[in-house]
């Protein structure tokens, strides 16, 4: 698993880049403030519910959650599952809106 911080993330989506997002928050998060990600609770990816995101595998994969914690274990079991290039960022929304407040 790769890992990177809010500042690269936030960089990557302003210029532009096609990016795969997962949130792997829980709906009512995801509702209060997301950056555009699919939403893929853990508890989906727990029990290999991963549909939504099977195409991906042989693409690079950015899994965020409140602080970083989800999103370590969801791309832990992600890379189990056959994902070959998955990204944690780091901090996860709380440093997001601790960096880039609305």
């Amino acid at each position: 698993m790769k890992i990177i911080d809010v500042q690269e993330l936030q960089h990557r989506i302003q210029s532009g880049e096609k990016l795969n997002l997962v949130d792997v928050r829980e709906p009512n998060e995801h509702e209060e403030f997301n950056i555009g990600g699919i939403l893929l609770p853990l508890g989906e990816i727990r029990i290999s519910e991963i549909e939504s995101i099977e195409g991906l595998k042989e693409q690079e994969v950015i899994c965020y959650c409140r602080s970083g914690n989800r999103s370590g274990q969801a791309a832990m079991i992600l890379e189990s599952l056959g994902f070959t290039n998955v990204v944690n960022v780091t901090g996860g929304m709380l440093s997001w809106r601790e960096n880039f407040p609305q």
